[in-house]
This record gives structure tokens, sequence and C-alpha cells, in this order.
């Protein structure tokens, strides 16, 4: 039962990694789950204020998640119309065949928000760069904690192996 939660911990980690990209996932609150599944086990005891720690950090991200993009849209003067085009312009970036499309999708989102809110095109274009810079630093944020759950899972797991594998 252990090698089974591991696998799922192991893939809630994994999960919580590519949400920090994905706006419909909470990256770190993902990778939370997988530090509480590592727990879970039979193996590892559990550590209260590890765990507690580990969620307040987590939920205070995804409730920062909300706040910087729009903090970066409005304070270049965009509207929830750019928040929204950004979200779109991240979806679309994912799926487009270019490399670069999870960086310009955002973007080119955020200024045809704009500009179908009806903002001409130099507003357009800085509401868009606003928009951006907010999601950047987002999901710059988001990507460090679920990396530290990464780190702090192997370290927990390594620091088990002998008991969780049998050896």
């Amino acid at each position: 039962m252990d090698i089974i939660l591991l696998i799922i911990a192991s893939l809630l980690i994994i999960l919580g990694i590519i949400g920090s990209f994905l706006p419909v996932l909470p990256g770190p609150i993902t990778s939370w789950f997988g530090l509480l599944t590592i727990y879970l086990t039979n193996t590892i005891p559990i550590n209260k204020p590890f765990l507690i720690t580990t969620f307040i950090i987590a939920f205070l991200v995804w409730i920062l998640d909300y706040i910087i993009p729009a903090v970066g849209t409005k304070r270049f003067g965009g509207t929830k119309a750019g928040m929204i085009g950004t979200s779109i312009g991240l979806v679309v970036g994912l799926i487009a065949p270019i490399p670069a499309g999870i960086i310009v999708g955002p973007f080119i989102g955020a200024f045809i928000g704009e500009l179908l809110n009806k903002a001409d095109s130099q507003t357009a274009l800085k509401a868009a760069f606003g928009s951006f810079i907010g999601f950047l630093t987002s999901t710059f944020v988001k990507f460090i904690v679920a990396v530290i759950y990464l780190g702090l899972f192997l370290n927990i797991v390594w620091s088990y192996k002998m008991q969780l594998f049998n050896l």
C-alpha cells in the first residue's frame, strides 16, 4: 500500500509543477497534496507542523495567484477583459505548435481582450504588458513553491527509502 501512495504522491507533485503553468490547476496546492499523501503511508510518521506550514504557504500562493495578475493589469491601466484575455491566451499558447506559445499567448490574449473592450491600441498594449508581467510573476512564484515541494518530497522519500522499499 505504501508504494501505491508513493506513486500517487509522486504524480501529485509532478501535476503540481505542471499546474504552476496552467490556470485551471492550483499548482502548489496540488503539490501539497503530494506531500500529504506521502505522510499517509504507514512508514513515514506524520509531521503536523510541517504539513500545516506547507499548506499555509500553498494557500497563500493560491490567493496571490489571483491578486498578482490583477495588480499588474490594473497598475498598467488594464481591465478585467485583459485579464480574461491573458488566461485564454495562455490556454491557446499551451496548445499552439510554437515553442514560445506559453509566453506569447498570454500577452496576445491580454492585448486582444483590451482591444475588444474598446481600448485604443496604445492603451491595450500597455495593459497587455502589465497583465503579462503579472502573469509571469505569479507563474514564477507558483513554480518556485512547487519545485521546493518537490525537493522536500524527495528529501522525505530519501530519508525513509530503506523502510519504503524494504531494503
